[in-house]
């Protein structure tokens, strides 16, 4: 069973940076499909960015020029680089991961894709 352990939240001010990290453990190779998607209060989890396998990434255009997805295979880890951060990025962002594929998706962003999720952790933006 694939696990997910994400860390590296934390406040910062309006203008800052945070770069988070996602550790996955419990399965052989690599993985398809990795995502960032996020929750403020009250509301709906939206995808944030992806990255297949191959190295293709997407983003949600409120984070695209300020947000950088990457991932280091030797390590298992998924991060995600947050820079220009404002007080709406404030959520719980959550990594998620899709094992198994062979298509590239309309939008990659969907949470249904996604199979494996973290536990979250909490970036808060002050103004």
């Amino acid at each position: 069973q694939v696990q997910l352990v994400e860390s590296g939240g934390g406040s910062v001010q309006a203008g800052g940076s945070l770069r988070l990290s996602c550790t996955a453990s419990g399965y052989r190779g690599s993985l398809y499909l990795m995502a960032w998607f996020r929750q403020a209060p009250g509301k709906e989890r939206e995808g944030v960015a992806s990255i297949y396998s191959d190295g293709m990434p997407s983003y949600t255009d409120s984070v695209r020029g300020r947000f950088s997805i990457s991932q280091d295979t030797a390590k298992n880890t998924l991060y995600l680089q947050m820079n220009t951060l404002k007080p709406e990025d404030t959520a719980v962002y959550y990594c998620a991961a899709r094992r198994f594929g062979s298509l590239r998706y309309k939008d990659s962003l969907q949470a249904y894709l996604y199979a494996e999720w973290g536990h979250g952790t909490q970036v808060t933006v002050s103004s």
